[in-house]
Parts: C-alpha cells; sequence; structure tokens
C-alpha cells in the first residue's frame, strides 16, 4: 500500500495512494463503515497509524476494496499532497554510493563510514511545494535524489539480519544542500564538511509523494532512482551500488540512539549532482547513462523531479 497525506479544507486527511487516483479512506468509511471508533483514533496522524499499523493493516486494505466500488476515490491531480510524514528525526548517511564518491572531494571518512548527520521535520516540505532559494544562505544550491527508510517498530542496536524487521516501508527524500557552506578546504588541499549548515535549513527535504509499505518493497537494493533539473536526466543508478545497505544502515543508526516509529533513514545518492561541476569544490564528473552535466546550481523557476521505483516521484519547485 501506498501512504498519503493531503489536506480536505484546510485539515490532514490520511489516504492511499492508488494509480491515478487517492482513497480518502474517512470518506470511505462514511458510506461504508468498515472502521472502528477505536481505529478511528488511531488516525490521528501518519505516525500513529505506522504505530498501530498491524491493527491497521487489514483495515486500510478493506477500505481500499471497498473504494473501487466507487466510494471515496479522487483523481490524483485534484488533490492538494503534503508530505506523508512529519518526521521528528532524520537520520542521515552520506557519501553511500560509490558513484557520488568518484565525482566529488571527499573528506576524511567518506567511503569508510557512513558520514552520520541529521535533519530534522522542520526541513521537511511536500510534493510541488517550494524549495526556498537564499542567496544569504547559499549560492550553490544542490538536489539529491535518496531512498528514506520509514521506521515502523522501535529498537536498539538491531542486529543486520534483524533489521528487515523495524522498517514499516519507503519513500523519497531530496536532500537539498548548500555546496558552498557544506564543502571546506584545508590550506594542505584537503577537504571537510559542515554537515550542519550545508544540510539543514528551511525546506531542504522534500519527501514524498507517499510511504510505500516494505511488502511492496522485498528487496530495497534493486530499485532504480533518478533525478531530473528542468527535464534533463541528472542522476540514474541502482540502489544496488550503495555501499551500505539498508539493513546495515539501520543497524548503524541504532547503535546510537533508539529508532522509533516515524523516524526516518535516507541512505546517500548517486552521481549527478550539480557538485560534480564545481571545480572550485572539487568536483569531477562522472557521468554516465544518458546523464545531463549540470551547467549551474539550482536556481529560482527550475524544477528538479526525484523518482525512486515502487515509490514515485518527487517534484519540488526552486523559489525565491
Amino acid at each position: 500500500m501506498k501512504l498519503i497525506n493531503f489536506s480536505v479544507n484546510g485539515l490532514t486527511r490520511i489516504g492511499l495512494l492508488d494509480n491515478e487516483h487517492i482513497v480518502d479512506l474517512l470518506a470511505v468509511n462514511e458510506i461504508s463503515p468498515f472502521l472502528s471508533s477505536n481505529n478511528l483514533n488511531m488516525l490521528n496522524n501518519t505516525i500513529s497509524v505506522i504505530s498501530n499499523w498491524e491493527q491497521l493493516h487489514n483495515q486500510f486494505k478493506k477500505g481500499l476494496e471497498i473504494s473501487h466500488e466507487g466510494h471515496g476515490r479522487i483523481p490524483l491531480n485534484q488533490v492538494h499532497l503534503l508530505p506523508p510524514m512529519i518526521p521528528s528525526t532524520i537520520l542521515c548517511s552520506g557519501s553511500n554510493y560509490l558513484s557520488h564518491n568518484q565525482e566529488k572531494a571527499n573528506a576524511d571518512i567518506s567511503g569508510k563510514e557512513p558520514e552520520f548527520f541529521v535533519k530534522t521535520g522542520d526541513c521537511v516540505i511536500g510534493p510541488n511545494q517550494g524549495i526556498v532559494y537564499d542567496p544569504i544562505l547559499t549560492k550553490k544550491l544542490d538536489g539529491e535524489a535518496e531512498l528514506a527508510v520509514v521506521i515502523g517498530k522501535p529498537g536498539r542496536h538491531i542486529e543486520i539480519k534483524d533489521s528487515h524487521k523495524h522498517v514499516f516501508g519507503y519513500t523519497i527524500v531530496n536532500d537539498v544542500t548548500a555546496r558552498d557552506r557544506q564543502v571546506r578546504r584545508r590550506p594542505d588541499g584537503s577537504y571537510w564538511y559542515e554537515l550542519g549548515r550545508g544540510k539543514l535549513f528551511d525546506t531542504s527535504a522534500p519527501m514524498g509523494p507517499c510511504i510505500t509499505t516494505s511488502d511492496e518493497i522485498p528487496n530495497p537494493q534493486d530499485i532504480m532512482i533518478r533525478s531530473w533539473v528542468n527535464d534533463e536526466l541528472r542522476q540514474i543508478s541502482s540502489t544496488s551500488q550503495m555501499i551500505w545497505s539498508v539493513a546495515e544502515l539501520v543497524h548503524f543508526f541504532s547503535i546510537n540512539m533508539t529508532l522509533r516509529p516515524g523516524m526516518v533513514i535516507i541512505t546517500g545518492t548517486p552521481s549527478g549532482t550539480a557538485w560534480s561541476s564545481d571545480e572550485d569544490l572539487g568536483g569531477k564528473w562522472a557521468g554516465t547513462d544518458g546523464m545531463v552535466k549540470a551547467k549551474r546550481y539550482l536556481q529560482p523557476n527550475d524544477t528538479i523531479v526525484c523518482e525512486v521505483e515502487g515509490i514515485g516521484q518527487l517534484s519540488n519547485l526552486i523559489i525565491t
């Protein structure tokens, strides 16, 4: 199933994405009740749904089936999608694709262990919302298409072999980055990263369009990931090219803290970022498969689209 959040008269509703329609579960329930009062109380927000998924899964499946009779279905192009959730914490793994490491100036630990940084729910925006270009913050705004892992069950010190038991599903996050804040050069010509100011700022975590439950993506290490800027193909790769797998990242982050339902782990990006064209910051173009080399960083009125197989596309306009 594909969980979404959408807006109805200014209120956030939880629904399902079903091809080119959304299913308004509350509207379906009003016509053909399938949710108990206890179930309805669990629909306060997406994190509540995730936490109670064992009880809600069959009910949501039933609601989806009822909707095929014509109840509660709305064409997707008539709906204002919101972020599928607002996570408390986004745990981030940088430099997790070999191809990305080949196109950039690497820091001391790049490719040796996941580069651990954090974003928060304050950074999150939804599909078709604007990514703010703020020239006071950065003149080198860049985007990164990433598979994002949504945690479903709590755990600490999770073994790699058990990691899948803690994954609820997957979404897309565009890890928007201020490159001129992130990449710093030492006098000896080596580089280091300032991942705080370079990564965590307003609108730096577009998320969506949905959360695809893990049963629909049984192997997260064999799906395609792409991005476009103004219809130019910038990134194309497979999650099979990750250095550390989803299971290894769940284990890695659980060493530091208890993973809780609704937390998100983003898993890195492949080559094709605008950084690769920026020799001043150590960029080295390494594109393949019809990718178009960026001539510049993101600017107002650009549109960036991130796509992950099995989830969909996340489109955002750069605004001032």
